[in-house]
């Protein structure tokens, strides 16, 4: 059994993107559209997008490591 940990957080160095359920308007909350859209490339995007922003404004220690390591 392989396991996958491409994803999980702090692989990268970055804490991890939003996750979305069923349903997908919940407490007027939606489902960004992209996730929607079976684009995997365009998902992979939001993601990493999402996972910097999460890290930038919670883990400022943790962002200045990823930037530093993302310029090697």
């Amino acid at each position: 059994m392989k396991i996958l940990t491409e994803e999980e957080s702090f692989e990268n160095g970055l804490l991890e993107y939003p996750q979305y359920t069923k349903p997908q308007i919940w407490e007027d909350k939606s489902v960004p559209d992209v996730l929607l859209s079976g684009d995997h490339a365009k998902i992979k995007d939001w993601r990493l997008t999402q996972s910097e922003a999460i890290t930038r404004d919670r883990r400022p220690d943790l962002w200045q490591k990823y930037k530093k390591f993302k310029k090697n």
